[in-house]
């Protein structure tokens, strides 16, 4: 099970300068830990978190405005991860590949037919068609449902403190994989299984294992 943002594509860049721009051209105020506690929300979670920073539009019309704006940043070019398309190509020979992402169904489809890897994934899943976005664990236990799997039996791969909790709340393994710049809690990646530099350390054997 793939995380989407910061997994596959170094999104949390753009996410951050997209929603920090909005909230300043809409009256709010974007505080030191914003950015960290964003990461892993769901759409309808971290449009209402935004609204609650003083931005004076109602949370579904923030989310169609970032929504937008991120659709056509990623129309320009998709910010892949080094090593994220042949990654998770070689392991889709090998073992059943799922996604669940805290972005929106629109921005998830976008990245995968931008990058030709939506026939690799048995199963995608966007927080959004979940009741609960990370921590919590229903995106994670949706995508195995989806694909049929125990999600005692998943490995999840994640690089957020939300996304690690939330892989692990589910009863999956999880693979850290950090990104340098928006490194996880301490207390988070504690909860991995293994904590990998990157994408090319990502083999079939560890994943068998």
């Amino acid at each position: 099970m793939f995380d989407l943002d910061g997994v596959l594509v170094d999104s949390e860049p753009v996410w951050e300068e997209v929603r920090r721009a909005f909230v300043a051209e809409h009256g709010g105020t974007w505080q030191p830990d914003t950015q960290s506690r964003l990461m892993g929300m769901s759409t309808g979670e971290w449009a209402a978190y935004l609204h609650s920073l003083g931005v004076s539009m109602p949370p579904d019309e923030i989310a169609r405005g970032v929504v937008d704006q991120m659709a056509a940043r990623y129309r320009d070019g998709v910010p892949l991860m080094p090593g994220a398309v042949e990654t998770v190509r070689r392991l889709s020979d090998a073992v059943t590949l799922g996604l669940a992402s805290s972005s929106p169904r629109t921005l998830i489809d976008v990245v995968l037919d931008a990058a030709e890897l939506k026939e690799c994934f048995a199963a995608t899943v966007s927080t959004e068609e979940v009741e609960r976005g990370k921590p919590a664990p229903d995106g994670y236990l949706e995508a195995a449902r989806r694909i049929g799997a125990d999600p005692r039996k998943c490995v999840a791969v994640e690089d957020s403190s939300n996304g690690l909790r939330s892989a692990h709340a589910a009863g999956m393994r999880v693979i850290a994989v950090p990104h340098p710049h928006y490194p996880p809690a301490p207390d988070a990646l504690a909860l991995a299984w293994r904590v990998l530099p990157g994408l090319d350390e990502l083999t079939a054997d560890l994943l068998l294992a």
